[in-house]
């Protein structure tokens, strides 16, 4: 019999696997404590459980975990990168931000990923497998227990696309949100779409309070299709309705995430066709200067091209902003730091 996911369970769950084994249900309460808010590695650390009960929940349950293969710390700016290896041996990329407000912790939903954006370090290894709820959680928790501190803002932008790992990353909103658990607030979580259309609608009817971040990086399909494969499938018609719709829904405003690479969308021309299409949205844009990547072929906007494209922007009624960078002596973007460790291995 393979052994259960037991982080990955809500307390009610547990509460249930209590009852099974004839317990009283306070356990479940203990037990749920030790893995959401302690993060233990090992049903040996649950000092206040008997040895008994400590030996059947392992011989059950198992618990994920995610070690720390390689920290990177900036000198620039606090920021600090980290390659995990998973129980199986897969690594995967997660990201922590220090700002005014407190910690925020950018994590991956899959090791690797299927999309195959033209300009992303992740799709270049391609993709092996998507990450559960409790392995989501363990990046949060590693690197609270690694820098003594507690984290207050998630963001899923790593390595992967999180709506295509949509069960898994709606049960890790569900756990990291619990008063029970980790208790971070939906309105504390951002989650970012390449633009699985279809998923955009089933987490419409969610009704959560996150804010949901759209990966565009250009105003047609013509540049679009070039950029992300995605976009043949779903095009940018067909996507920005569902934003639209998502907006009417929700009351939530959306982020358009918007990679500036020169000479390919960041033209004046480029501006004004996405002003049109964000025209009457309830929105914001998020400004990228596009990171370089081994063997890539883009190079980063120009800062004149930057502001020249928030001015046209903001001429027409959308805010727009330019993300600071963080952990550019790090190489802080995700999978970058994946390739090149494989390839430090493999030589």
């Amino acid at each position: 019999m393979s052994k259960i996911d037991i982080k990955s369970m809500t307390l009610e769950e547990i509460k249930n696997e209590v009852i099974k084994l004839q317990l009283p249900a306070y356990r479940a309460k203990q037990i749920y404590s030790w893995l959401q808010h302690k993060g233990v590695t090992d049903f040996e650390h649950m000092t206040n459980l008997s040895n008994d009960l400590r030996q059947k929940l392992n011989e059950k349950f198992f618990i994920s975990n995610t070690n720390i293969e390689k920290r990177l710390a900036s000198n620039i700016d606090n920021t600090v990168k980290y390659l995990y290896v998973l129980n199986d041996g897969k690594y995967i990329e997660s990201v922590l931000m220090q700002y005014h407000h407190g910690y925020s912790m950018c994590i991956s939903t899959q090791a690797g990923c299927k999309m195959n954006c033209s300009f992303c370090a992740t799709g270049k290894g391609g993709f092996e497998r998507n990450l559960l709820p409790s392995e989501m959680l363990s990046q949060i928790q590693t690197a609270q227990i690694d820098n003594n501190i507690r984290i207050s803002n998630v963001v899923l932008m790593g390595m992967g696309e999180p709506l295509d790992n949509y069960d898994n990353v709606l049960r890790f909103l569900k756990l990291v949100s619990s008063e029970d658990g980790m208790n971070i607030g939906m309105r504390h979580i951002s989650l970012s779409t390449c633009g699985i259309v279809d998923k955009i609608y089933d987490l419409m009817q969610e009704k959560l309070q996150l804010t949901l971040s759209i990966s565009l990086h250009a105003p047609n399909d013509e540049i679009r299709n070039k950029l992300m494969p995605i976009n043949k499938k779903w095009g940018i018609n067909s996507l920005l309705k569902a934003c639209k719709e998502y907006i009417e829904h929700t009351g939530r405003r959306i982020s358009f995430e918007y990679a500036m690479i020169n000479g390919v969308n960041d033209s004046i021309q480029c501006a004004n066709e996405l002003a049109s299409r964000l025209h009457g949205m309830i929105c914001h844009v998020n400004l990228i200067p596009v990171n370089s990547i081994e063997n890539g072929q883009y190079q980063k906007s120009s800062k004149e091209h930057l502001y020249k494209f928030i001015e046209i922007l903001e001429k027409n009624g959308i805010t727009a902003t330019i993300r600071r960078t963080l952990g550019s002596d790090i190489a802080a973007s995700c999978g970058q730091l994946k390739g090149k460790h494989t390839k430090e291995v493999h030589n």
